[in-house]
């Protein structure tokens, strides 16, 4: 099955500075693809290129099967986009600036609108600048998402939002994966994208660090913390691969990936340790992981014709 999205080797430069380095992944269609990383990351330039309205320095982007730099009116035609700051006509109401979209989309547009409007609870005849930012975000959306795209980008949708109408925006997500399909979401709030994503890519200085089907992330990470033996100073020589070390006086905390059992006995069994304790790492700690770790695990795309699991949230 062909990609919904494909980035193959893009770069992206701003005079001197780079964005986006030389960055290849694949979203396959059904998927709630959440792209995290901090401010400057390069989150929003991959975005724009996707949208043609970046081009490129080196490399390619698709969407849908079009070219992101010879076909960007056509991409932006077929998806729903919404970017961190929308732009919209706040001395129109919540009606008028629906009637006024629905001339550049197919008939059904507007039915459609309506629909989300009474769903997201928002006041028809209000004028847009006396709406709150989540009513204004709930605008965006429903003028995002009435003529039924088979992609969603969201670039930071949820910022400034209160935690149940940031929750309630994300879950709604997960309905449209279901419907077969595709959301990209760019989001800060790693704690409610862990609740809706099924593959995570995190970037940081306009590198792709890692890209994977969540549950496969998770499994292959795990977090120790290791308590030192009374006269230990530091954690004895292992043979485990770990990303990130930290201690604090006889505490030492590692992320290890793919760990085998039996390094865990032999460690636990050497008399400098007294205590370890195991468990996964939430989808935060695998990100802080990948932004502080020097030894990052080489990335790979997620295959177009992976099956991913939906994730309930």
């Amino acid at each position: 099955m062909q990609p919904v999205i494909k980035f193959d080797n893009v770069t992206k430069r701003f005079g001197k500075q780079t964005a986006v380095d030389g960055v290849s992944f694949e979203v396959p269609r059904g998927v709630v693809f959440a792209l995290l990383g901090e401010n400057g990351a390069g989150k929003t330039t991959s975005i724009r290129t996707l949208l043609g309205l970046e081009t490129p320095s080196s490399g390619s982007t698709t969407v849908l099967g079009l070219d992101s730099r010879r076909q960007g009116i056509d991409i932006r035609r077929r998806v729903g986009y919404v970017p961190e700051q929308p732009a919209l006509y706040e001395w129109m109401t919540v009606s008028e600036i629906g009637w006024f979209t629905a001339g550049f989309y197919p008939e059904g547009f507007l039915p459609r609108y309506y629909e989300l409007v009474e769903e997201f609870d928002l006041p028809l005849k209000k004028k847009i600048r006396t709406l709150s930012k989540g009513m204004k975000a709930k605008v965006t959306l429903a003028l995002a998402m009435a003529h039924t795209p088979e992609l969603l980008i969201l670039d930071e949708p949820t910022s400034g939002l209160d935690t149940l109408v940031r929750r309630s925006f994300l879950e709604s997500m997960v309905d449209v994966a279901a419907d077969g399909r595709t959301v990209l979401l760019s989001s800060h709030q790693i704690p409610e994208v862990e609740r809706v994503a099924d593959i995570v890519a995190i970037m940081n200085e306009g590198k792709l660090l890692v890209c994977e089907p969540l549950e496969q992330l998770k499994s292959r990470l795990e977090q120790w913390t290791i308590s030192l033996d009374a006269g230990a100073t530091q954690l004895p020589e292992t043979d485990l691969t770990i990303l990130v070390q930290e201690q604090t006086g006889r505490q030492v905390k590692i992320t290890v990936t793919q760990p085998e059992p039996e390094s865990l006995w032999r460690l636990r069994d050497h008399p400098a340790i007294a205590e370890i304790d195991v468990h996964v790492p939430s989808l935060e700690e695998i990100f802080i992981t990948y932004i502080k770790g020097t030894d990052k695990p080489e990335t790979s795309p997620a295959p177009a014709s992976e099956e991913i699991r939906q994730v309930d949230p």
